[in-house]
């Protein structure tokens, strides 16, 4: 469950159910291809549970966190909104346009720039350790997901990077509506998976 705290004292939560891999240096999807550290990427070098902020398309944000490997991070894609949803719901007011629909809760945070417009993550939070910000934070979930329950996909957007736009390294839970994207034939494929290892004396 990722945690943010805000300048009033109150908590926004949401329940982390779509994440990405991107295995550094031999990942040729990943920012550190190659081993390469850049003023961008340096977060991804440090100790797990780094956060790394990047801009995409000049205006958003994603969230990554740096995990075990040089140069690795998994970057975080949807979450389920468990608390301040209304203050979820005027942040990411303030960046759509005036008299649009209001979202339904599972709009909120479903995909990496969503996340973070929800829960103001700003682009200072680079290279800030989750593992003691005062202002951002992951808990333990009191009802964490089955194994089986884990859907296992090729990532999205990168489809330019050949054979690495096909790892299965985008991993989601089956049948929440939170997810930013569903990948049917990935679904049949674990539940297939599921099925034969629970066969299996």
């Amino acid at each position: 469950v990722l945690v943010r705290r805000c300048a009033d004292g109150s908590e926004l939560r949401g329940r982390i159910v779509e994440t990405e891999a991107y295995l550094g240096g031999e990942d040729k999807a990943s920012h550190s291809a190659g081993g390469k550290r850049t003023e961008r990427n340096t977060a991804m070098f440090m100790k797990p549970g780094t956060i790394y902020v990047y801009p995409i398309y000049g205006i958003y944000l994603c969230m990554n966190v740096s995990s075990e490997g040089e140069g690795a991070a998994v970057l975080l894609r949807s979450l389920e909104p468990l608390q301040g949803q209304s203050a979820m719901r005027k942040l990411r007011a303030a960046r759509r346009q005036e008299g649009a629909r209001q979202l339904k809760d599972k709009e909120l945070c479903n995909g990496p720039s969503k996340l973070c417009q929800a829960l103001n993550i700003p682009r200072c939070f680079d290279r800030r350790d989750l593992a003691s910000d005062p202002e951002v934070w992951l808990e333990a979930d009191e009802s964490p997901p089955k194994p089986q329950d884990i859907v296992s996909a090729p990532r999205i957007g990168i489809e330019s990077h050949g054979e690495w736009a096909k790892k299965p390294w985008r991993f989601y839970l089956c049948g929440h509506p939170c997810v930013s994207v569903v990948n049917k034939e990935a679904e049949r494929r674990s539940l297939s998976v599921n099925t034969a290892d629970s066969s299996d004396p």
